[in-house]
């Protein structure tokens, strides 16, 4: 993995922007509706080149496909995986249900071409990694496209959703136990884990489970439960990654991605110890968002290892400010001077753009305004750390 030696590299959290049509397309995908695939395909490829030329232009360091071939950061792996079908019933958000007049402000900015993730598939029967098909499609088309820059990327990374998510939000009905279905999971992910680093990129494993869980599954029940739940997710995580080099992999750990209330999220300093377990080289965290911006300080008080990079979330994904490249410039330095070196950071988003199709809050021509902010921040910081 890349890291910051003279400057500030920038990266972000995967998702960007789908055009419309994509959308529609990708949204028919998920229900199990008829698609021309050859038409899919070419949109598809039309939208990655786009998501990776707008990269480029806004200054991008460590880029990806913008997950352009996938309907939302975790239920494409129904196309991939066997043992899914039926729907779950996901479990409500704390916060948001805490008040009535703001789930009547949301559900009116809701898309009408979207997926539904509080009603995903559910495991029905075994699951395992039935059809690469798609995964090896959506590498080559990457890395075809990439080569088109002159020069590219200093370096690419594509995601994949951890066991945590899939399992808490693609409902278990076939397993004896959560941590047989977790596990289950691992072993198949393992096969998507392991493809993306042989083809040469940084693998980033999107686990909100590890944080946004609090407040939806675990509501109701006290910290040590969910903190049991973060070992066993973390424990199969380093189950799928086994023989993959720990510098190959960053986790990336948000509590949801959306302008709502958060005022149920977990303290980062209740769960880092138990993230810190997890045997990856990359740590990318919220720290942007009203939320969780003091948090940086949980980075001066508990020990990071000494070869992990933290990726910073300078730039809140939920917002339509765009935030001035000195407030940027303000996250990282701060960032790098708890952790006591600058080389040890990578500028980054709190999260992706648009996870999920229909879910997003930021206007396409102000995500790429995002990222230049980025870039700008990322450069005035590193003439003060670096000289």
């Amino acid at each position: 993995m890349h890291h910051s030696t003279k400057r500030i590299l920038t990266t972000h959290a995967g998702s960007l922007p789908r055009p419309r049509e994509l959308c529609a397309m990708l949204a028919h995908l998920s229900r199990g509706e008829a698609m021309d695939q050859a038409t899919l395909e070419r949109s598809i490829v039309s939208a990655t080149r786009n998501v990776i030329r707008q990269q480029a232009a806004c200054g991008v360091d460590v880029g990806n496909d913008g997950e352009q071939a996938r309907e939302s950061f975790f239920t494409y792996v129904q196309h991939r995986m066997s043992g899914f079908g039926g729907q779950s019933e996901r479990p409500r958000f704390a916060d948001v249900w805490s008040y009535p007049s703001f789930i009547e402000r949301f559900a009116a900015t809701v898309s009408d071409v979207r997926v539904d993730l509080e009603h995903a598939p559910k495991a029905q029967s075994a699951v395992r990694y039935s059809d690469r098909g798609p995964l090896d499609r959506e590498c080559d088309e990457y890395l075809r496209l990439v080569d088109e820059l002159k020069p590219g990327f200093t370096e690419s990374f594509m995601t994949a959703p951890s066991p945590g998510i899939i399992a808490a939000a693609m409902l278990n009905e076939h397993y004896a136990t959560l941590e047989d279905y977790v596990m289950a999971l691992a072993d198949a992910l393992r096969v998507e884990y392991q493809a993306i680093v042989a083809r040469g990129m940084v693998l980033q494993i999107d686990a909100p489970d590890l944080a946004m869980e609090r407040h939806v599954t675990f509501g109701e029940r006290p910290l040590r439960d969910f903190q049991e739940f973060i070992d066993m997710i973390v424990a199969a995580i380093n189950r799928a990654v086994a023989g993959i080099p720990r510098d190959r992999v960053r986790l990336h750990v948000c509590w949801g991605n959306y302008q709502g209330p958060h005022d149920r999220d977990v303290a980062l300093a209740d769960i880092l110890p138990n993230l810190l377990k997890a045997n990856v080289g990359g740590l990318l965290l919220s720290m942007a968002n009203p939320r969780h911006e003091h948090e940086y300080r949980c980075l001066a008080e508990k020990t990071i290892p000494a070869d992990m990079i933290l990726l910073v979330g300078a730039i809140d994904s939920t917002t339509n400010y765009v935030e001035h490249p000195e407030v940027v410039a303000d996250r990282l330095e701060r960032a790098a001077r708890a952790l006591g070196d600058p080389q040890r950071i990578i500028a980054a988003t709190d999260c992706g753009f648009e996870t999920t199709v229909g879910l997003s809050s930021v206007a396409e021509e102000l995500v790429w305004a995002k990222l230049r902010a980025l870039r700008d921040g990322a450069g005035i910081a590193s003439r003060r750390l670096f000289g």
